[in-house]
């Protein structure tokens, strides 16, 4: 889903006047957050000191719900506390555009909805999807926003290399040549994306607000993925784990929460004023 104009975009400009439904959940207050700096997050042996993130094994939902829970997860990250991880699937073949892109990009034949972060189209088909939220605060929320993609996307890369799959990060940006309006994300990888040989088969978008950081990610091989879904679940959880020294505890979301997602889904992720905006 990167790029490096989007990626510019959604650090440069949080939109709060973009259609949301009352800020949600949103917390304006720091006492509410994380004061976990860098230097805070480094043990004496100079290595990430371990910590406990919520893990949300979610099912399978519609793409106004995915985008909707996301921006609400983002909007609640400081009154949580702790980072989010969240897993979940699409209940209908679907396609999820760019911030900044045109809806004309999205492919006849697909649901579309709109993201909250940037990059370019992405097939939810055969992909597999996740989520991390971090709360303002957090040491990741204060580093250079290439070095965040960086950490997120050497737990995926290491995920990838427990199912033996040989892959590398990209090192090179997105040619100022493609068409950012209506690229497809998985035919032009940028920097830190994930690869399999030349194919791209992992990429991922933030959103930086107030509230902290939106991590969007899919994993696509092109068709059926190589694994079972579960078997790529309990990869995924292992890289994060080993990467950035993660614990997780299961998270279940409560009535109030849920009933927020349901109404940003229909009063904005649903709604043609935001899906048709470019």
């Amino acid at each position: 889903m990167t790029d490096g104009i989007a990626r510019e975009f959604d650090v440069l400009s949080v939109d709060f006047s973009d259609g949301s439904v009352g800020s949600v959940g949103s917390v304006g207050s720091d006492l509410w957050c994380l004061s976990r700096n860098w230097d805070e997050a480094m043990n004496t042996a100079g290595e990430i000191a371990g910590e406990v993130w919520d893990f949300w094994t979610d099912g399978l939902h519609s793409p106004a719900f995915n985008m909707a829970a996301d921006e609400v997860l983002l909007e609640h990250a400081c009154l949580r506390g702790r980072p989010l991880l969240r897993f979940y699937g699409w209940d209908r073949l679907a396609v999820s555009i760019g911030y900044v892109q045109a809806l004309s990009a999205a492919p006849a034949g697909f649901a579309a909805v709109r993201r909250p972060t940037g990059g370019g189209v992405v097939y939810h088909d055969h992909d597999f999807t996740y989520t991390v939220v971090f709360p303002k605060g957090h040491w990741l929320t204060g580093l250079d926003r290439m070095l965040s993609y960086d950490w997120l996307n050497r737990s995926v890369q290491q995920a990838l290399h427990s199912l033996n799959l040989p892959v590398d990060l990209a090192d090179q940006d997105i040619s100022s040549e493609v068409d950012r309006l209506s690229m497809i994300c998985f035919t032009n990888p940028t920097r830190y994306d994930v690869l399999l040989g030349d194919r791209k088969v992992a990429g991922s978008a933030q959103r930086r607000s107030k509230d902290g950081i939106l991590h969007q990610g899919s994993l696509h091989f092109g068709g059926p993925l190589p694994v079972s879904r579960e078997a790529l679940a309990e990869a995924m959880l292992k890289g994060f784990s080993e990467v950035m020294k993660v614990h997780t505890e299961a998270f279940q979301p409560d009535a109030t929460l849920l009933e927020a997602i349901e109404q940003r889904s229909c009063q904005k992720y649903a709604t043609d004023q935001w899906n048709a905006r470019r």
